[in-house]
């Protein structure tokens, strides 16, 4: 009877309403909004909604289908036995003891971890070291009698697995490689000057990351926060892995947002940086490009962007290797496998993964707040940014005869094609028989690359 009624509390005890937290509540209200913006409001639905459901699945009790943090001891020597004493978990999986090979070898990274847990292993690392036999390995012990050493177990669930897609770099990838195949360079190759307001659009990520420094972020954490502003969630997902991974679910969440309300954010910004008059300036076809010159560019592109800038290579390879499979036009059923099936595989993963980084505990912050409204300045100043040059533009002596609507400058933000089709929307409202969205591809797609091109710098210079 004693055993059942031990048993009987042990299955009690493990329901997991009991090991519910408030943080838990609080993040099922913010699923909801998700989920609201997904399926009622169509915003980004096939990223949304699998955010959603993962950020639900991260904040429900389970027994290690989600596990994202790992057991640290510490473990002391004393007259050569092993005195263990187990104490709190910490955030993410991202310490592990190295395999013992000979004095000097480092730990891994401590990116991710607390600045308690930081302190403790730096001081430990500053130590002397021997090796000891722990029965799963030889690994390092540090300090003199008793020696002591941290060890850090990690722990993995299904999703935590999944989530090696982001923390090895394939999802963004897969990403790139499938937005290459399905968008055309042409008008970019058709109107090179588009570069330039691709460029000038990057200013809402520099002036982003200035701001939040001043808040008081670290410069990598603030990078991540600045690159929402080229409207690229694969590319914020990408950096935010590498230099703030503690930040990954706040920026993925805003990133994505933002971008599925590109056509509530700019359109204001649009009319308030430019003229009635402007907004119906109409703009020359543009000239047919060649598949020779499609495939040309993406092999120059690829070979330049990766010498100057190495750290883009897994976005801007992929980008143009996605591209350069469309234009090639002998690689059909590759082709459709990249905008269709992995494209769609890679999107369900993505998102769940991005939703399982979204635990209470360590979402529902202060800075979560600061982030969101960061990425509003970011699109902002982004958006006036490319209006801005496309104005200078303009003034230039030798582009007067052929002028610009200052309405495809806010299409420089990465959004394809959402971006482009607001310019020309917004065009169509000062205009009907004013058609951009071609022209608007241009500084689109440059957006793109500038955007892979500033993520590179940043994890070249900060990482």
């Amino acid at each position: 009877m004693q055993e059942l009624i031990n048993s009987l509390a042990d299955f009690i005890s493990g329901i997991g309403l009991f090991q519910m937290t408030w943080q838990m509540y609080a993040m099922w209200g913010i699923v909801a909004v998700l989920l609201y913006l997904g399926v009622a409001k169509q915003f980004e639905p096939l990223l949304m909604v699998p955010i959603a459901f993962g950020a639900l699945i991260a904040n429900i009790p389970d027994n290690g289908m989600v596990i994202t943090q790992a057991q640290r001891e510490v473990v002391a020597l004393k007259d050569g036995q092993v005195d263990r004493s187990t104490i709190d978990d910490v955030g993410f999986i991202s310490l592990t003891l190295a395999p013992y090979e000979e004095p000097g070898v480092s730990m891994q990274s401590t990116e991710g971890l607390s600045d308690e847990v930081k302190q403790q292993y730096e001081t430990a690392m500053a130590e002397p070291m021997v090796a000891h036999e722990n029965g799963k390995g030889r690994v390092r012990v540090t300090g003199q009698t008793p020696q002591k050493y941290l060890v850090v177990k990690p722990e993995g669930g299904l999703f935590d697995f999944l989530g090696l897609g982001i923390k090895c770099e394939i999802f963004p990838a897969l990403i790139f490689m499938g937005v290459g195949a399905l968008t055309d360079f042409g008008p970019l190759l058709a109107s090179p000057k588009a570069l330039l307001l691709g460029a000038a659009a990057q200013g809402g990520v520099a002036f982003t990351f200035l701001s939040a420094v001043c808040l008081g972020f670290t410069k990598g954490q603030a990078s991540a926060i600045g690159i929402i502003g080229g409207a690229d969630g694969p590319t914020s997902i990408f950096l935010a892995s590498k230099l703030a991974p503690e930040l990954l679910g706040a920026i993925a969440v805003a990133a994505y947002t933002y971008m599925a309300l590109v056509p509530l954010i700019q359109p204001p910004f649009m009319r308030l940086c430019t003229t009635e008059k402007q907004r119906k300036i109409k703009m020359k076809s543009l000239r047919m490009v060649s598949k020779g010159e499609k495939m040309f560019f993406c092999f120059t592109v690829t070979i330049l962007t990766i010498l100057l800038c190495p750290d883009a290579a897994p976005l801007l390879g992929m980008l143009m290797f996605g591209n350069f499979l469309r234009e090639c036009k002998v690689t059909e059923r590759l082709v459709n496998c990249a905008q269709n099936e992995l494209m769609n595989i890679t999107t369900i993963l993505l998102g769940v993964s991005v939703g399982l980084t979204m635990q209470g505990v360590r979402f529902l912050k202060g800075e979560t707040l600061l982030i969101i409204m960061l990425g509003v300045v970011a699109f902002a100043v982004a958006t006036c940014c490319g209006l801005i040059c496309a104005q200078i533009m303009n003034l230039i002596p030798g582009w007067r005869k052929t002028p610009i609507n200052p309405l495809i400058g806010s299409a420089g933000v990465s959004a394809v094609p959402m971006a482009a089709r607001v310019s020309h929307n917004e065009g169509q409202k000062a205009d009907r028989t004013n058609f951009l969205l071609m022209h608007a591809m241009g500084p689109n797609v440059a957006g793109v690359i500038g955007t892979a091109v500033i993520a590179g710098y940043y994890i070249t210079t900060l990482n």
